[in-house]
């Protein structure tokens, strides 16, 4: 499948993207990867998403990923210092994984911060056996740095990965 560039995009959150968020509470597999509850209480994920949308802080920065014009997912760039942050991505439809949206968005997404902000070294961090999100790493072009701790995922207690990618000056 190709990407037509001017249907996938960043774009501020919005309240009225809630129903979108809904959806995402539905998939199982987005649940399962994300570690949410399925089927998560309607006002619960209101107050979540209400909190995503309203409380943007200095070290953290939430962009909604629009494709062909509905909300499919979130892309962030938290505990900014200087010229580091750690990168993170969720897309909420499942049936949207495997088909390149992840990894063109958080290449955009390095662009933006790199442009924006002026960071030039990036982290990330995913579950041992998240063979996606570790393939997506290398693909872009992070660096395995280290194994310390775990956690759940997909029901199962794993080890966590950490990433690190520094751009070239």
């Amino acid at each position: 499948m190709v990407i037509n560039r001017n249907e996938i995009y960043f774009r501020k959150l919005k309240l009225e993207d809630f129903n979108a968020v809904v959806d995402w509470s539905r998939d199982e597999h987005f649940c399962e990867a994300n570690g949410w509850q399925k089927n998560r209480d309607h006002m619960e994920v209101f107050k979540w998403w209400e909190r995503c949308v309203a409380n943007q802080q200095k070290d953290m920065i939430r962009l909604g990923i629009e494709y062909k014009n509905r909300l499919i997912g979130h892309a962030d760039l938290t505990e900014i210092n200087e010229n580091c942050a750690e990168i993170g991505i969720a897309i909420g439809d499942s049936t949207l994984w495997n088909i390149g949206i992840g990894t063109r968005m958080i290449e955009e997404l390095i662009n933006y911060a790199n442009e924006q902000f002026g960071i030039t070294t990036f982290y990330g961090e995913t579950h041992e056996t998240n063979h996606r999100s570790r393939k997506l790493m290398k693909k872009i072009g992070f660096k395995e740095e280290s194994r310390v701790g775990t956690d759940l995922y997909i029901g199962k207690e794993v080890k966590l990965v950490q990433y690190k990618l520094v751009l070239k000056e």
